[in-house]
């Protein structure tokens, strides 16, 4: 007998790719996946993003074709965010019935009734100074903020949206929401919470993709990415004050936050891959450096395994379009 020999061979359970499928823990579908959607408003052609390439800013008039192929490619749900052309200081064209936010839900589930829309409830693309909230005098007023958010919310839900997914880090918008929401008659419209919003460079992207005015920074409200334990309490506060999903965003450095999340709640649990994760991606591909399809699926998987049901990817469409031709 060779005393070297292996105790316990796990290689035997990799020998073949039908083996390795029978025991793969994890792994991803278009149903887990959340496509955010650019739509500016008084532009007539598409805008490609420079920091995001392959995505770009539809006008309102395309918006009902996109909705329609990707549902064709098997999209279930979009989160579309609004480039507005009418800010002011309180983001007040986010409440109006006939302001962006709620022509574009209205557009998408006339195009699409099935699509599950998810817009995001926040003020930064709407106000003057690119901030998330109400100003007082230097700093982002929390319970003005509230009250805003609530009128944003519930016009979002007479519009149709499905589920609202908040992220101006206010504290208590979850229930300030929630309340407004079942108070109004929309008890059966749920909440993804953004829950743990780090104040990231990762979103650098995103800020050129809404054309956004941000003066000064979001640390005094968005979570300091050195904490862990924080962002658990951010997390279980918001399941406390009703919320249906917890978030947590950036994805890839913040895999131990959704990991551990996961071991503290029962409620689904989303991730928001954000746009400097894609970019750094899509720019690797663009030079050759890496194999985008193989790292894009790993990565996603690679999610899923940390806690994920839900991803929210800017990735969403093209892997959709890799699926197709499998």
């Amino acid at each position: 007998m060779n005393q070297t020999a292996p105790l316990k061979r796990l290689r035997r359970l990799r020998r073949s790719e039908t083996m390795r499928s029978m025991l793969r823990e994890n792994d991803f579908s278009l149903a887990d996946l959340i496509h955010p959607i650019f739509i500016e408003e008084n532009i007539t052609e598409q805008h490609p993003i420079s920091t995001l390439p392959g995505i770009s800013r539809f006008p309102e008039s395309h918006l009902a074709d996109e909705i329609k192929e990707l549902y064709d490619l098997g999209i279930r749900a979009v989160m579309p965010f609004g480039i507005s052309h009418h800010k002011d200081e309180q983001g007040s064209d986010t409440w109006q019935a006939d302001g962006l936010l709620a022509r574009m839900i209205k557009t998408i589930k006339q195009a699409c009734p099935d699509m599950m829309v998810v817009p995001d409830i926040c003020f930064c693309e709407y106000t003057t100074h690119g901030h998330c909230g109400i100003f007082d005098g230097e700093h982002v007023h929390n319970d003005a903020t509230l009250e805003g958010l609530v009128k944003q919310s519930v016009t979002a839900a007479k519009a149709g949206a499905d589920m609202l997914a908040p992220s101006a880090m206010m504290d208590g918008q979850v229930r300030a929401i929630r309340d407004g929401l079942d108070q109004a008659g929309f008890e059966h419209v749920a909440i993804l919470a953004h829950s743990v919003k780090f104040a990231s460079a990762f979103y650098g992207p995103f800020r050129v993709a809404v054309d956004s005015e941000l003066k000064g920074d979001r640390k005094a409200y968005q979570m300091d990415y050195a904490n862990g334990r924080q962002a658990m309490q951010e997390a279980l506060l918001d399941e406390q004050e009703g919320a249906d999903i917890l978030m947590v965003k950036p994805g890839t450095p913040y895999l131990d936050v959704l990991a551990n999340l996961r071991n503290e709640t029962h409620l689904p649990l989303a991730i928001y891959q954000v746009g400097g994760e894609y970019a750094a991606l899509k720019f690797a591909a663009l030079a050759g450096a890496l194999d985008e399809q193989k790292v894009v699926f790993e990565t996603l998987t690679g999610f899923k395994r940390a806690g994920a049901q839900v991803i929210v990817t800017y990735y969403a469409k093209q892997v959709a379009q890799w699926l197709a031709k499998r």
